[in-house]
């Protein structure tokens, strides 16, 4: 991957995205865009504001519903020349109910107008995952992906599939903020060297979270939001992280991370915050639910 094209200016200067590097080799840049809940018809819009912005790492799924409006986001920007293919990293996920299916890979790789992912999950531990995760290490050796993903796998399910996986995952995508790390499951693939994408990096919103003390204070020193002290926690930390927006001003205010540092003494009282709460408790009930929701392009 060609990382040119991920430098912006911010008035000090020339300012590098950080990224992290995988098992494999494969770069990421640990700030990118999110699209959960970003509608298809403003997703093309949000893509190509990020991408002129300066982000280089876009994220979607299978059950977002919106590959087809991402894959054309990325078209305009490649043709204005704003970045092109080989300097964007562009993550998706196979939905469970397509685990099976011969042609699940090329029908996410046609709707987003590309012959290739750079990452590619598999998004619940639902159904056949295992047979879901043979379909992206056949993926991987045939060059259709760069690098490998499990999303919400934790306890037995993790296990199971650890143990199955001639490819071992070099990404895992949990819910990740300062109030919510899964150490249990970090703890399990740290062996592998397995990196962290977190999603709900803002806690979903939670003005309890945005309005922590210990964050408000760390924003007054270094003059920015608690948003953006929350996504530089997490980059420091080494976590790929993807807030979502289709906001314009939220887009370029979210990449604005890279002039700042927290101090380690900040980071430990942001540390203390973990295990407050989380927004998504996983079950096997509702993760096996999963696999019976079909999605509409599978009609």
């Amino acid at each position: 991957m060609d990382f040119r094209g991920i430098f912006r200016r911010t008035g000090k200067g020339e300012i590098a995205m950080e990224y992290t590097e995988l098992s494999n080799g494969v770069k990421v840049p640990l700030l990118g865009l999110g699209t959960f809940m970003v509608a298809p018809e403003v997703t093309a819009q949000a893509v190509y504001t990020a991408l002129k912005n300066g982000y280089r790492l876009i994220d979607t799924a299978n059950a977002y519903l919106n590959e087809k409006a991402v894959g054309e986001g990325l078209q305009r920007a490649y043709a204005e020349g704003i970045c092109r293919r080989e300097d964007v990293f562009l993550s998706t996920k196979l939905w469970p109910t397509v685990y099976n299916s011969p042609t699940a890979v090329e029908d996410t790789l046609k709707r987003l107008g590309t012959t290739y992912v750079d990452l590619l999950f598999i998004h619940q531990p639902a159904g056949d995952f295992l047979a879901g995760y043979r379909q992206l290490e056949r993926a991987y050796q045939e060059g259709k992906a760069r690098s490998l993903g499990i999303s919400n796998f934790h306890g037995e399910k993790l296990t199971r599939l650890l143990e199955a996986a001639a490819v071992k995952p070099q990404v895992v995508q949990l819910e990740t903020h300062p109030y919510r790390i899964r150490q249990d499951v970090l703890d399990v693939l740290a062996p592998l060297g397995t990196k962290l994408m977190g999603w709900y990096p803002l806690g979903h919103g939670d003005p309890e979270l945005l309005q922590e003390p210990v964050i408000t204070a760390i924003a007054d020193r270094v003059h920015k939001s608690a948003a953006q002290v929350i996504l530089r926690w997490a980059v420091q930390k080494g976590f790929i992280t993807i807030p979502g927006s289709k906001n314009p001003d939220h887009i370029r205010d979210n990449f604005a991370l890279f002039d700042f540092a927290l101090t380690p003494e900040e980071l430990e009282a942001m540390a203390a915050l973990n295990g407050k709460k989380s927004y998504y408790e996983p079950d096997n009930a509702t993760e096996e639910k999963y696999a019976q929701m079909h999605l509409p392009f599978e009609r």
